[in-house]
């Protein structure tokens, strides 16, 4: 009998030793793996054009996040979290898109909308290039197939390890950016690294957030139109959207020192212009939303509200299938712009048919 518990106890140190090597490498793994993309890194336009922008012109730009084309209305995303009004807690199911399929059709229904918005300039957030969550569809190649006739920049925003979680369905490893298509020429492109939050454990599942600041010639003057492309954090419990934030107002002011046109757009991750409890649901209001408007912006900037802005909204929760009315939703995604610049916009209204996202439409004039 003390033989057989002595076996028995090597066996249990033997597999605990296995499971904290197991766990220790695939730690090592990921740290490894983990970089950070230099601050003000050039992009390379692809694709350049050669028409150049116009005083007193309308232009159209369009934001849209397109989900990685796993967000069908039945998509649910695992770090997604609510809760019901009745107090029923909530959380989202899937690692990665259900099937390479439905990436496919989710990403040709976004271009479908797209091409029909017939913009000038195109923002595009969580654009996949090579990832296990999107069954290795490169939107990035399907995307700038579709708007051949568009410049583009890529700012590269998530490049992870393989992410063993959730283990009933990986998110596995990812590599992901900002695609901006323009049919204008453009001087330049950089991408501004924003400040993420490096603890431990996170640092290996957020992304890299960034933004790209793309500088377009303008007829007739020393100016530019100066065009951000942003998408904030959207997970923050320490402060780190307010330093995304403070960097981003930064650049603004200094760019409109110098006299240019700034139009800033994508995914902000904050409910904008006091739309936090603008749409009806049945669920309780969530904690990841913060509130963000024209007073936390630099003098002479402020957000183009859209004008269906408290009738459509261009966010929902993800931690449930998607049913109009049921679901928490708001406004995250749009523009803010310099007062050089006539604008108005307009929420797309795709009632969540590709994305967890609508699109917002942007109409401009650069002002003499």
């Amino acid at each position: 009998m003390k033989r057989f518990f002595k076996r028995a106890a090597l066996v249990v140190s033997v597999l605990l030793l296995v499971l904290v090597l197991t766990v220790g490498g695939y730690i090592a793994y990921l740290q490894i793996q983990y970089y950070r993309i230099e601050d003000n890194t050039a992009l390379e336009v692809y694709s350049p054009q050669t028409a150049v922008l116009q005083l007193d012109t309308p232009y159209k730009a369009v934001t849209c996040n397109i989900g990685f084309g796993a967000y069908g209305p039945e998509y649910s995303f695992f770090m997604d979290t609510g809760t019901m009004l009745d107090g029923t807690p909530t959380q989202g199911l899937y690692g990665k898109a259900v099937s390479r399929e439905s990436v496919l059709t989710n990403t040709d229904l976004a271009l479908d909308t797209l091409k029909e918005l017939d913009a000038d300039f195109l923002l595009l957030q969580e654009v996949d290039q090579q990832a296990h969550r999107s069954h290795q569809v490169d939107q990035r190649a399907q995307i700038t197939e579709a708007f051949s006739a568009y410049s583009s920049t890529w700012a590269e925003n998530f490049h992870s390890g393989y992410l063993a979680y959730p283990l009933n369905d990986p998110h596995g490893s990812v590599t992901a950016g900002l695609l901006t298509l323009s049919r204008y020429a453009v001087d330049e492109a950089v991408r501004c690294s924003y400040p993420v939050d490096e603890s431990f454990f996170v640092k290996f599942t957020d992304l890299d957030r960034c933004f790209s600041v793309t500088r377009l010639p303008v007829e007739g003057t020393d100016r530019q139109l100066v065009l951000i492309h942003s998408h904030m954090s959207a997970y923050d419990s320490g402060g780190i959207r307010t330093q995304q934030l403070e960097m981003l107002c930064q650049v603004l002011e200094e760019e409109y020192e110098k006299g240019n046109y700034v139009v800033t757009g994508g995914d902000f991750n904050h409910a904008l212009y006091g739309t936090e409890h603008a749409f009806p649901s049945q669920q309780q209001f969530p904690g990841w939303v913060q509130t963000l408007d024209d007073s936390e912006l630099p003098e002479r900037f402020s957000f183009v509200a859209a004008e269906n802005g408290f009738e459509v909204p261009t966010c929902r929760g993800a931690d449930i299938p998607y049913e109009k009315g049921v679901n928490y939703t708001t406004v995250v995604d749009g523009f803010l712009v310099s007062d050089n610049l006539k604008a108005q916009a307009q929420n797309i209204d795709s009632d969540f048919a590709f994305s967890d996202h609508n699109p917002v439409l942007l109409t401009f004039e650069l002002a003499a």
